[in-house]
């Protein structure tokens, strides 16, 4: 079995060409790039993937932000394939005030094509915020900073053609880019990659089902997909082989490539069915409201407890437990009746699902 990293080591040699055209597997890689940590280098337009691994070895596996990304780095900048690819225009911006985390940067492909790679969730609650926020807003504001980047970048580069890519909720933006830019810019875009990212409500989807942008467009989820199944999807869709289970599946490194392909798993698994199944319950039977007083009231509870990172999450959960149950226990009787609320709602969904 082989991952992306694997694929640098053993196909990295080989430059694009029209003998070796680029294709999914390097779509992949590049909408993993945007993950890196770019804030803690002197990234500068112009600088090649080769100059940015020079600089990235020097961390360590815990600088990173997810385990794998500084193999990634590192068989960049020893590949042919992309060492000589140029990134510019590069963003990034987490504002816990307007609920907003979004990263972006563009890789020259060549002269005449170019890759946007738009980074998903962050390890910032803002960033999980932010994502929650889909479960009762129609548009979030990384949706709305991922168009105007798209329309800035595709101005300023008006003789390239264009690809796009992102994972998790990079994927959701991404689409959402392409989906919203204008006819002019969508003629120019080659293809469209959502890895693993939530999909859009149905009256989004209702309103662009007939947009030509979807012939394009492809979403990659692995087997036990949970966060690529949330909502409505269009376009072309890939059941990819992960070697972990559950949730775990969501790490793009753990997805399974041959040669210059993804490889296809037969179909998701009946528990991804199950959680579908769930979380579309719960959003049936759950007013926006009730979302939207479920989810800030959470967050809420995080915030007030200085957890600002799913580190702190991870590493203080349990020596916060009272804190976080006395914050609970402070809130407003009909705020906390909600919450109890939604909780029963999902879990009877849940109970519901398994008992068919």
């Amino acid at each position: 079995m082989a991952n992306i990293n694997d694929y640098l080591i053993w196909r990295g040699d080989i430059e694009i060409s029209d003998k070796f055209p680029f294709n999914e597997v390097d779509s992949m890689i590049l909408a993993r790039f945007s993950y890196l940590i770019f804030q803690k280098i002197r990234l500068n337009p112009g600088m090649t993937i080769k100059q940015i691994s020079d600089q990235l070895v020097k961390f360590t596996d815990k600088d990173f932000n997810y385990l794998g990304d500084r193999d990634l780095i590192v068989n960049l900048g020893n590949s042919n394939r992309f060492k000589n690819f140029t990134v510019s225009n590069y963003v990034n911006i987490d504002d816990t005030e307007t609920e907003k985390q979004f990263s972006a940067i563009v890789i020259h492909i060549s002269y005449y094509e170019m890759y946007i790679s738009y980074e998903g969730t962050d390890k910032s609650i803002n960033g999980w915020k932010e994502d929650f926020n889909l479960a009762y807003m129609e548009n979030i504001p990384a949706q709305a900073e991922a168009l105007k980047y798209l329309e800035d970048v595709s101005k300023e580069y008006r003789y390239k053609r264009i690809r796009i890519g992102g994972h998790s909720k990079g994927g959701n933006i991404a689409m959402y880019a392409a989906m919203f830019t204008s006819e002019a810019i969508k003629e120019r875009i080659l293809q469209v990659d959502n890895f693993d990212g939530p999909g859009f409500s149905k009256s989004i989807i209702d309103e662009k089902k007939n947009d030509a942008i979807f012939d394009k467009t492809t979403t990659y989820i692995p087997q036990d997909s949970v966060i690529g199944r949330l909502l409505h999807h269009e376009g072309k869709e890939l059941v990819v082989l992960s070697i972990e289970k559950g949730i775990y599946q969501h790490d793009i490194y753990s997805w399974q490539v041959m040669k210059n392909h993804v490889v296809v798993a037969d179909g998701v698994t009946a528990s991804s069915d199950r959680i579908n199944n769930t979380v579309e319950e719960w959003l049936k039977h759950t007013t926006q409201e009730q979302r939207k007083l479920f989810v800030d009231s959470i967050f809420e509870l995080l915030y007030e407890n200085s957890v600002t990172t799913t580190t702190d999450f991870q590493s203080t959960i349990l020596k916060k437990a009272p804190q976080l149950i006395k914050s609970y226990m402070e809130i407003s009787p009909e705020d906390r009746k909600v919450i109890v609320e939604m909780v029963k709602r999902f879990i009877w969904g849940r109970s519901k699902k398994f008992l068919r």
